[in-house]
């Protein structure tokens, strides 16, 4: 058989626009086959990623998740099924990361960040904290790769929400709720934080820098215990190492209160004598009075206060103190007297205040005569 051939002078000449247009539709049709071609481009995605964080004392909680959004869909029961294990948003792990120990839902939960997924159910979800990080979604999801798992009840959301998204509320000192909220359900999550234990060891942590060649940092960290009543006998001591660096009128009136505190009296009526040797200005006499007041000595208070208007008449804050000393002691009428005096003399900021202790003065001398 003999097969034609195309001359090469026409091959060249006639068919290289075809051939070409052909080789360009083959590759455009196999680049889809290609998994890197457009897997490592950075594109908008449907559900945008979000973060929420909040502290607690010290303690930082942080909430790193990707935003589905309803389009009309029913989220629980259908999109989200229940009974199934849901990555508690979109995309890849939700994450929960805490920066110091807390408890959930009264469980402890220690410091790290955590892969988070949920199982809905119609009156009670399980919550998971994973060890895994790095997961897509809940589909690789291992159960005893938890850390912890916790019940918690849904409530009704008070507003329709059309993107998922994560919020804190009721924040405190120690605690603070953490919500999940789509469409119309609401998930609180109760998180709780030991903020004195975190602050002590942050303290302990910071008074071993730099920070403990300073007599201010010992009396900071020892007011601090003091104020919140948290341990003491600590709180003396980093009192102590105050006073013996630079003694001055707050040391010692701080070591006073908390030589008192743990009933040592002649203690803190010697570091008082002290500090009243020291107080020379308006501001540490304010501060001597107040630490006879908080021992319970109200007359050394007044008398104390008293000082402080003989040597400073212009001051509106010291007829306030000396009102303060009075209405302690029950003298209702010479409290009142002093509080009108620094109501006259105070700024505007703080006249509503010194108004309410008036008003409630007034009040409680109302009730005393009936």
């Amino acid at each position: 058989m003999v097969r034609s051939r195309i001359p090469h002078a026409r091959f060249s000449q006639a068919v290289p626009f075809r051939l070409a247009a052909f080789l360009l539709v083959a590759v455009l049709a196999a680049a889809p086959a290609l998994p890197a071609a457009g897997q490592n481009l950075t594109l908008p995605r449907v559900s945008p990623h979000a973060t929420v964080s909040q502290t607690v004392g010290l303690t930082e909680i942080s909430v790193d998740y990707h935003r589905p959004s309803a389009n009309d869909r029913t989220l629980w029961g259908g999109l989200v099924p229940y009974g199934a294990v849901w990555r508690a948003g979109a995309n890849e792990n939700t994450l929960l990361t805490v920066s110091h120990d807390v408890t959930i839902e009264g469980e402890a939960l220690p410091a790290g960040s955590y892969g988070v997924h949920m199982v809905p159910g119609e009156d009670s979800w399980k919550v998971a904290f994973s060890s895994t990080t790095t997961a897509w979604g809940s589909f690789t999801y291992d159960e005893s790769e938890d850390v912890l798992r916790v019940a918690v009840e849904p409530e009704a959301a008070p507003v329709f929400a059309e993107q998922l998204h994560y919020d804190f509320s009721d924040v405190g000192r120690d605690s603070a709720t953490l919500n999940l909220h789509w469409g119309d359900l609401r998930l609180p999550l109760a998180i709780g934080v030991d903020t004195d234990a975190v602050v002590v060891a942050t303290l302990q942590d910071q008074l071993r820098g730099i920070a403990q060649y300073n007599a201010q940092s010992w009396q900071q960290a020892a007011g601090y215990l003091a104020q919140n009543e948290v341990d003491d006998e600590l709180a003396l001591e980093w009192a102590e190492r105050s006073v013996g660096m630079q003694p001055g009128v707050v040391n010692l009136s701080l070591q006073a209160r908390l030589q008192s505190r743990l009933g040592r009296d002649e203690a803190a009526a010697a570091s008082l004598a002290r500090a009243e040797g020291m107080a020379t200005t308006e501001s540490q006499v304010n501060i001597l009075g107040y630490m006879y007041l908080q021992a319970g000595d109200t007359a050394k208070a007044i008398e104390t206060f008293q000082r402080n208007v003989d040597d400073h008449p212009d001051s509106w804050n010291v007829y306030d103190s000396l009102g303060e000393g009075y209405a302690a002691a029950g003298r209702t009428a010479e409290a009142v007297a002093n509080y009108r005096k620094a109501l006259e003399m105070a700024p505007e900021a703080q006249q509503a205040r010194i108004q309410g202790i008036l008003s409630g003065l007034a009040d409680g001398g109302a009730q005393a005569s009936e």
